[in-house]
């Protein structure tokens, strides 16, 4: 399974998603996508070996990916302070990957009916989203 986790700002979402990844689906393979170069960095110190940067590694990796997991603002044009091309949000929207959006109540995208999680609550969410992925892709 090819996972992908595209993040971008400061990137530390995406460093604590491709950490927990990285132990628990070691089998698979797994790149980080920064929106910018600090984002790409950051997660990259999570050992993650292989990462990219900007639309043109979005676009690609959205054709290639099975699973693609990052904060909602990925999928709407603009958003993470103008971080996110029209591009890149049609490429991972349009993408046929399963997709594992975290909800944060950032950047002036606020979703109503999602209380205020912690991070870590919603990172452990994904984590159990994505073995349900990779049961349902077993059998």
């Amino acid at each position: 399974m090819k996972i992908t986790v595209i993040d971008g700002q400061g990137g530390n979402v995406g460093r604590e998603l491709a950490k927990r990844i990285a132990e628990e689906f070691s089998a698979h393979d797994l790149t980080v996508i920064g929106t910018n170069s600090r984002a790409t960095e950051t997660m990259l110190k999570s050992g993650v070996k292989r990462g990219a940067t900007g639309e043109n590694a979005v676009i690609v990796a959205a054709r290639r990916s099975d699973v693609i997991v990052g904060p909602l603002g990925i999928v709407i044009a603009d958003s993470l302070l103008g971080e996110v091309s029209p591009a890149m949000a049609t490429a991972i929207g349009s993408s046929g990957a399963a997709k594992i959006l975290l909800p944060l109540n950032r950047c002036d995208t606020l979703i109503a009916g999602v209380k205020e999680p912690s991070a870590a609550a919603l990172i452990d969410d994904a984590m159990e989203k994505l073995h349900r992925i990779e049961k349902e892709t077993v059998c």
